[in-house]
């Protein structure tokens, strides 16, 4: 069975320009096959192997010409002396763009992902919840799985401050899914008690239930109507309280990696060792891994990105399938997905890091 999932690719031209484009039947099959078994092997295969396995009669010299057009179109490469052939990441993109057919998840599969994210959310806050989720595409795609939350996003429940200090007090944040923060902000000195008191009430009337984005929107109308309410300290400690939420700054965000010793189960030579080295390299630049991930919340559904089409992994040649999830309101408020070695198989994670977006949104919803 073989689904249909919208994806958006750095650069959806570069996999598949007119002149691969017109492959022919038995160029492609041949093709196919190459990938195909770089995908299940990550070794390099040969003419006498294609010309047992392909679904039609040609000599391995045979195979070896239409092997050599697809050499010179930049689709294979021998990556050593040998008659052995691998696809390049122009020829992954073009196999995963025009000729991959991606297959849809078992029910069972579906099932097994929706019980252990509803199992997790019954006992746990969300951000745990995507910690969980992260392992678990860690372990069905024995790579690496990550997500990106926005802070901004989270639904806010309850803020109280507490005097710690002449002129600091802790605020206390709760939000709807369980998490809780303690910051430290300056108050004034001699501030009363009645005022910490007063402050956390009014926040409270006021942000149950909303994002810091439209808590910080709905504060700023109701401190407007207020100013005879509040006096001047009081209103201060209002706006050092909610921006204490995100330090101050609505973009943070939140990146979770789990099962990076997966990716060292499968190593075939010293390259691929020296390539994990460089790929756990990469995973440690959290803030390009950041911004990596931030372009793919501009997509409306899977994205994929292989080696060198960005510049985080272009020494470590890996790959990367990610997808974003939604709040209620459909607003994207985070990515998550799977990091592993260009020959990760797409077929069966496109999907799977799909589903999981798609189960995270409903548990949010």
């Amino acid at each position: 069975m073989s689904a249909e999932f919208p994806r958006q690719n750095p650069d959806p031209t570069a996999g598949a320009p007119s002149a691969l484009a017109r492959l022919d039947e038995r160029s492609r099959e041949i093709f196919r096959q190459i990938v195909e078994s770089y995908l299940a092997t990550g070794e390099p295969v040969g003419s006498r192997n294609i010309s047992k396995i392909i679904p039609m009669t040609l000599s391995p010299a045979s195979v070896r010409n239409v092997m050599q057009d697809l050499e010179e179109a930049g689709l294979i490469y021998a990556p050593h002396t040998s008659a052995g052939r691998m696809p390049t990441e122009r020829g992954l993109r073009f196999f995963v763009d025009a000729l991959m057919q991606f297959g849809d998840l078992a029910q069972e599969e579906r099932q097994a992902i929706e019980a252990q994210v509803a199992a997790s959310a019954r006992q746990q806050s969300f951000e745990t919840v995507l910690a969980d989720a992260t392992q678990l595409l860690s372990g069905l795609s024995r790579g690496a799985g990550v997500v990106l939350s926005s802070k901004s996003n989270v639904r806010l429940k309850h803020i109280e401050f507490v005097r710690i200090e002449p002129e600091r007090a802790l605020v206390v944040l709760v939000s709807e899914d369980g998490q809780v923060e303690n910051r430290i902000v300056p108050i004034p000195a001699g501030l009363p008690p009645s005022a910490l008191i007063e402050a956390s009430n009014f926040l409270n009337a006021h942000i149950r239930g909303r994002t810091l984005a439209d808590a910080r929107n709905e504060l700023q109308s109701s401190l407007d109507q207020s100013r005879q309410e509040l006096d001047g300290l009081t209103q201060k400690l209002v706006q050092a309280g909610l921006a204490s939420w995100s330090g101050g700054d609505p973009t943070e965000r939140k990146l979770i990696v789990r099962g990076q010793a997966n990716l060292l189960g499968d190593l075939k030579a010293m390259e691929d060792l020296e390539r994990i080295r460089l790929l756990f390299d990469d995973l440690e630049s959290k803030r390009d891994l950041v911004d990596l991930l931030g372009r793919a919340e501009t997509a409306d559904g899977v994205r994929i990105f292989i080696g060198s089409e960005n510049q985080l992994f272009s020494l470590s040649g890996s790959s990367m399938v990610v997808a974003p999830y939604r709040d209620g309101q459909s607003r994207i408020v985070g990515v998550l997905g799977v990091i592993g070695p260009t020959r990760l198989n797409y077929a069966r994670i496109v999907p799977m890091v799909d589903y999981t977006a798609k189960v995270l949104s409903r548990l949010i919803t």
